[in-house]
C-alpha cells in the first residue's frame, strides 16, 4: 500500500525556518512526481511546490519563490521542503502527495491531479 508520511512541522516565529520531510514507502520515487501542498483554515488546498520524477524540474507557487526549496533523495525515499523567511501567511497543514507519471510528463502542481496523500503536518508561523 502506498504510504506517505510527513514530519518536521511546528511553531516558528516569522523570519524563521523549517524543513519538512516526506517519507514514502511501497512505491519508487523514480516513477512519481511529488508535491507539497498546504491548507489554511477556511481556505482551499493549494500547491506549494512540486518536483518531477527525475528531480530535474521544480515548480513553486509565486508566494514561496525564493523562500522555499523542494528536493528529493531517491536513496532514502524522502522528499524535503526547506522553508526559510517564513511568514504568518505560510501557516497551515502541509501535505505531501504523489502521482505516477510518464517520464516526459510536464510537472504540474494541481492538487486534483495527485492520487496519494499523506496525513499532513501542522506549520504555524507567529508574527
Amino acid at each position: 500500500q502506498v504510504r506517505l508520511a510527513e514530519s518536521g512541522g511546528g511553531l516558528v516565529q516569522a523570519g524563521g525556518s523549517l524543513r519538512l520531510s516526506c517519507a514514502v514507502s511501497q512505491f519508487t520515487l523514480n516513477y512519481h512526481s511529488i508535491g507539497w501542498f498546504r491548507q489554511a483554515p477556511g481556505k482551499e488546498r493549494e500547491g506549494v511546490s512540486c518536483i518531477s520524477r527525475g528531480g530535474g524540474t521544480t515548480v513553486y507557487a509565486d508566494s514561496v519563490k525564493g523562500r522555499f526549496t523542494i528536493s528529493k533523495d531517491n536513496a532514502k525515499n524522502t522528499i524535503y521542503l526547506q522553508m526559510s523567511s517564513l511568514e504568518p501567511d505560510d501557516t497551515g497543514v502541509y501535505y505531501c502527495a504523489a502521482k505516477r507519471v510518464i517520464l516526459t510528463a510536464p510537472t504540474t502542481c494541481a492538487a486534483s491531479e495527485y492520487s496519494h496523500w499523506g496525513q499532513g503536518t501542522q506549520v504555524t508561523v507567529s508574527s
